[in-house]
């Protein structure tokens, strides 16, 4: 019994980090497409 608890709380941190990953990789590359498309004009 305490092996299937153990094993469901690492499958619910893996798939957290996963999401949290996924979520990472896209804010990044919004951030540098933004920053490459406008980018600030400088004095």
């Amino acid at each position: 019994m305490i092996a299937v608890v153990w094993h469901f709380w690492i499958g619910v941190v893996l798939a957290a980090g996963a999401i949290f990953a996924m979520f990472a990789l896209v804010a990044a590359y919004f951030f540098s497409v933004s920053r490459t498309r406008y980018e600030k004009k400088q004095r």
